[in-house]
């Protein structure tokens, strides 16, 4: 499955746990949340398009920084 990394304006675990909440309802991902550099590595099947919209509804500033 492809692996995308995106970076998400994390600064505690209340937001990490908001990450992880809209990942698992989209489903079909497997994640990694890097918080202390602020980053989220997914593995899916899904568009980076389809994630970057999922990881937008935590309300955070998130950026796609590509293939990993």
């Amino acid at each position: 499955m492809p692996k995308h990394e995106f970076s998400v304006d994390m600064t505690c675990e209340g937001c990490a746990d908001a990450v992880s909440r809209v990942l698992n309802k989209l489903g079909g991902v497997e994640f990694s949340i890097d918080l202390p550099n602020k980053k989220v590595c997914i593995e899916s099947e899904h568009s980076s398009d389809t994630l970057l919209a999922t990881l937008n509804k935590t309300g955070k500033a998130v950026s796609y920084l590509g293939p990993k």
